[in-house]
């Protein structure tokens, strides 16, 4: 006879009623059915272990986690995809078990499913929030149609430091922006509703200060101030909350010298003071990593920590399940810890519509090729978004007529351009720069060579990617097809999985023989396009700027990143990226980012007593915000005034050139005295993204409250001081006509 599980009689039994209640009641009377070890289970959350569509794991720890799957002690799985795969499993947990409690599904979600998106910080150079909504959403209705309903994105972490990988993932170095995209993207994964079966549950990771890991490298030391914390660290992550993302992730680092898993303070921040009533999740065996900090003497100790710490599931750590349920009855943990835990837990799988219909994702099996989805034309678009230029001395956009040869070890690449977080979407399915050229111009009087290897073996996640530093065999095709065109598209950079998680960098040069082959080009080539693909902010020595005609950065485009950077260099649309992150001359001056302090000797001064290099200067190679189109577009000077409990900021816009354009017109404040505690030289507090028509100029007009100019202290109270003000309304940070008035 079927079993009939405890749970399901119930909710069948009292499915009118129930209906009727709150959540909260409802979640209370699945808690009060469990045993201590169940609810343990629904803390614990484990990588896909067999294939549930086979038979039964015998042995090893794939049987004991079975095992505890059957036990009803496992609460979330990731990594498992796929609708059968998803169905089999959460079977298991629904009939198999005494109370059938349905398991929530996660997976890395990050910039698409199978149809991706530019990365994350491509994205963010789009400045457009609804096509950044737009993207997370596309991506949340493609991966529930494969049975998934959590995501462990957006990454809203700031980092000014692009030796660190994983900036690809962010939004970049400023507050605002990352706040902005941050809600932007909590709003597109999770809809208007997460039970609508198009939803997903987001994450906002990772909390907190990951961004800021000493020296670029990845799982490091952080050790940042408070004042650090409020105003830059946080701000994107409280922009998720108040846009109701679901979870939240812990990070990988130290913070005040305590693992965030283990940090009481930081839990007493999300929990307590910003009210966040979700669920907070480990990173990746982030509690049993508290051992190698340091921190936890054993595994059992780590367990202890990260539940005091309110951490409400452990991925894949293995350490709730084992020893949780007897740290409670020792007494070494109040119950009280694991019930609200679990609360947490329960109560999301009714917000996903789970405990009412555990298959409701399984519903709408679909397979699509990438390029062809529903969802490509809306990658396209924000690939053409993302794109920024760098560089243009007027050779772009190209015509039809010209003859041109389109060389570097990006060319044909299909693989590089889909970035590093694809791991559900296929190797080899980005549409190539070449083929994107064919569809856009056609293949007559166009030369292509891919020139030297690039790496020297396969790739994959887990593992580093070997870079040829040494072999220039077929350089000679690079060079000769050069030399017989009437310009080189040059298209090179870094591999996709060059950056991303643990792929730190100490040198943000072209990797390999790539500025070598530059060099040989430009010397039998006078017009030169450099099309720059990259997850991170990229040093090229200023002979090669110099010499070259035009920088298109490209990015990690992603699926349809072909035919988008096709249709920027051929003139179908004009370029409209800007920098989320400032880009540096050398690593010397890193971190380098455009809301630095102003120093007490700020200078310049002919003595040497004032902060600078002796070597180089302070700016960068190209500063935040910075992007240009193939028009050109004049800002008349900034106004202010105050119109009661604010401020208008305007300024006149206008196109000059005889192209369309997308500009992004952005406004920058100072504080020029603040007692709570100095203030950027600029800061970022509002843009648009406006439409102007050769020769058309308008009034960009913005309304400045004091909470844009507000400051967070170290304690964590926003105030807000009137005095004397400057805004700039600016193409970028380092431009514009400033105008200055004390707020009464």
């Amino acid at each position: 006879m079927k079993k009939v599980y405890l749970l399901s009689a119930i909710l069948v039994a009292a499915s009118a009623l129930a209906q009727k209640q709150s959540t909260a009641w409802r979640v209370d009377s699945v808690l009060e059915l469990m045993t201590l070890e169940e609810k343990v289970g629904q803390m614990n959350q484990y990588n896909g272990f067999w294939n549930a569509t086979g038979p039964a794991p015998v042995g090893g720890d794939a049987a004991t986690k079975y095992q505890h799957l059957r036990n009803g002690w496992v609460g979330s799985v990731l990594n498992v995809q796929g609708v059968e795969e998803v169905r089999a499993m959460q079977r298991v947990a629904v009939e198999e078990t005494r109370l059938g409690i349905p398991l929530i599904f996660g997976c890395d979600v990050i910039h698409g499913y199978k149809t991706l998106s530019p990365v994350p910080l491509a994205e963010a150079a789009s400045w457009d929030l609804a096509a950044i909504e737009k993207s997370a959403r596309n991506a949340a209705e493609e991966a529930t149609a494969y049975g998934l309903n959590w995501t462990f994105a957006p990454m809203v972490d700031i980092s000014r430091d692009p030796r660190w990988g994983r900036i690809m993932e962010g939004a970049g170095e400023d507050p605002f922006l990352g706040s902005r995209i941050a809600e932007a993207r909590v709003h597109g994964f999770q809809g208007s509703a997460l039970n609508d079966p198009l939803s997903m549950a987001a994450c906002a990771k990772h909390f907190a200060g990951y961004g800021f890991s000493e020296a670029g490298r990845d799982y490091n030391t952080v050790d940042v101030s408070d004042y650090t914390l409020y105003n830059v660290i946080y701000p994107p992550f409280q922009a998720a909350k108040k846009a109701g993302v679901a979870t939240f992730m812990n990070s990988f680092n130290t913070l005040n010298g305590i693992p965030a898993t283990g940090n009481q303070a930081l839990a007493s921040v999300l929990k307590e003071d910003w009210g966040f009533e979700g669920v907070l999740v480990s990173d990746w065996g982030s509690i049993g990593e508290m051992q190698a900090h340091g921190y936890a003497e054993n595994l059992t100790q780590a367990t202890q920590q990260a539940a005091t710490a309110r951490c409400d599931m452990d991925m894949e750590s293995l350490a709730y399940v084992q020893y949780l349920a007897a740290l409670v009855r020792e007494g070494e943990i109040s119950e009280s810890i694991v019930d609200d835990a679990v609360r947490r837990v329960l109560k999301l799988k009714f917000d996903l519509g789970l405990m009412d219909d555990p298959y409701r994702y399984c519903k709408r099996p679909g397979s699509w090729e990438p390029t062809t989805s529903p969802w490509s034309a809306d990658a396209q678009d924000l690939a053409e978004k993302s794109a920024v230029l760098l560089k243009n001395n007027g050779i772009l956009p190209l015509t039809k007529k010209q003859a041109i040869a389109l060389v570097g070890p990006m060319v044909q690449e299909k693989n590089s351009p889909l970035g590093n977080w694809r791991v559900s979407s296929d190797d080899n399915t980005a549409l190539s720069l070449y083929e994107g050229m064919v569809q856009v111009r056609g293949e007559k009087r166009m030369a292509v060579a891919s020139g030297p290897v690039f790496l020297k073996g396969p790739i994959s996640f887990p593992f580093e990617a070997e870079i040829n530093t040494t072999d220039t065999a077929g350089l000679h095709s690079v060079v000769d097809a050069a030399r017989n065109a009437e310009i080189a598209i040059l298209a090179l950079g870094e591999h996709g999985f060059h950056s991303g998680e643990a792929r730190s960098r100490m040198s943000l040069h072209l990797p390999g023989v790539q500025e070598h082959m530059i060099r040989e080009v430009l010397k039998v080539q006078e017009h030169v396009v450099l099309v720059l693909y990259a997850g991170r902010p990229m040093i090229l020595p200023e002979d090669i700027t110099e010499q070259v005609d035009a920088i298109l950065l490209a990015w990690q485009p992603g699926t349809m990143g072909g035919p988008a950077i096709a249709n920027l260099l051929m003139g179908k649309r004009s370029p409209s990226g800007r920098l989320p992150v400032t880009f540096p001359r050398t690593e010397g001056q890193i971190p380098l980012y455009y809301g630095a302090f102003n120093t007490g000797r700020p200078g310049p001064s002919d003595a040497v007593f004032w902060s600078h290099y002796g070597d180089g200067p302070n700016t960068p190679a190209y500063p935040f915000g910075y992007g240009l189109t193939y028009s050109t577009v004049t800002y008349a000077a900034t106004q202010a005034k105050q119109m009661g409990d604010s401020i208008a900021v305007t300024a006149l816009v206008k196109n000059e050139g005889k192209v369309a354009v997308d500009e992004v017109v952005q406004l920058y404040a100072r504080d020029h005295h603040s007692s709570v505690g100095v203030q950027p030289v600029r800061r970022l507090i509002g843009f648009q993204r406006v439409t102007l028509k050769p020769g058309e100029e308008r009034m960009v007009s913005f309304s400045v409250t004091a909470d844009l100019l507000s400051v967070t202290t170290s304690e964590g109270e926003r105030l807000f001081e009137p005095g004397t003000f400057s805004f700039w309304v600016a193409p970028h940070s380092a431009a514009g006509t400033s105008a200055s008035l004390d707020w009464k």
